[in-house]
């Protein structure tokens, strides 16, 4: 496993790292999620992340299960505060009151005196920002959290953050979150590696592989019991377009070639890049777990040529 510096913070996340989306608490049950989850921290991750609304809150029980007997100081912890986990029009967004109620509930299901990283899971446009600076101070004095970040906010909303905390001397967010893959590159590379850049803010991505289909697991239809089978997710199906898939069947020509999976490919693709603090993977099954944690150490195949192929076909 290879560690990148999370922006000036000091702390070492494991390039690859692991969410729990829809994989803890939905799809697997609490044996087979700790057994996953083990097995990565024995290879070296030691990020995992998770949010307050996924399976609305099992996630962050299942996940608080299967870290529990590991040592504290040798893993991190996300989790993740906006959309609506309780009753009531103050039951989500990023006001101080659902905010602190978000943060007992968290470290109640996950068993644990304090969250890592706390991310605000979108920018909430009825809350100043300057009041949700300030919280997040208060909770990290209170020792609650002992970083936060943003997710999926806009760059001059980041921006604001950082700027009204260096004024008022207070700690601004020191990592973005946002979507991430061959095929979903607009939101990050438009502006968002400049500002992770200018700023020395960390960057977290996730669905690397979109949702799976850049693992080549739908070139040919949608397989019973897959992610995208299940009537939950039938509104992401529409992502299954003939040009996806004819651009994913290129893709694995290029990985064949190379000797690596198309999903393999993919993730060395995203770990080209020195901005990227980590890459969030999903893995239901074991051996997804270790095909993704196998793309480590796989940039130097990706040469000139071998971009200028892969650059051909996602533009197309």
């Amino acid at each position: 496993m290879n560690y990148r510096n999370l922006g000036k913070t000091g702390l070492k996340v494991s390039e690859l790292s692991l969410g729990s989306y829809v994989n803890f608490g939905d799809f697997l049950d609490d044996k087979a999620s700790t057994k996953i989850l083990r097995e990565a921290f024995d290879q070296g991750v030691n990020f995992f992340d998770t949010a307050d609304n996924y399976s609305n809150g099992k996630a962050e029980i299942s996940l608080g299960k299967a870290v529990k007997g590991l040592p504290r100081e040798a893993y991190l912890i996300s989790s993740k505060v906006f959309f609506p986990t309780m009753q009531g029009v103050n039951g989500r967004g990023l006001s101080r009151k659902h905010i602190t109620e978000s943060i007992h509930a968290s470290l109640k299901r996950l068993d644990l005196e304090y969250i890592d990283i706390y991310f605000c899971h979108r920018f909430d446009p009825d809350t100043a920002v300057e009041d949700v600076v300030q919280t997040m101070n208060i909770l990290i004095k209170q020792g609650k959290i002992l970083y936060w970040g943003t997710s999926m906010w806009e760059p001059y909303q980041i921006i604001d953050a950082i700027r009204y905390a260096n004024n008022a001397n207070l700690i601004p967010p020191v990592v973005e979150q946002a979507r991430y893959s061959m095929l979903t590159r607009e939101e990050v590379e438009k502006e968002r590696l400049d500002i992770c850049r200018e700023q020395n803010l960390g960057l977290f991505t996730f669905s690397p592989l979109f949702m799976g289909v850049l693992s080549g697991a739908y070139n040919n239809g949608i397989p019973e019991n897959s992610l995208l089978a299940h009537d939950d997710y039938a509104f992401r199906r529409g992502r299954l377009t003939p040009k996806v898939i004819s651009k994913v069947k290129a893709l694995a020509q290029i990985s064949m070639d190379l000797g690596l999976s198309t999903a393999q490919l993919a993730l060395a693709w995203l770990l080209r890049l020195p901005e990227l603090t980590t890459v969030i993977t999903g893995a239901s099954k074991m051996e997804h777990l270790k095909e993704n944690l196998s793309a480590i150490n796989q940039g130097e195949k990706l040469t000139t040529e071998v971009l200028d192929r892969i650059d051909k076909i996602l533009s197309d």
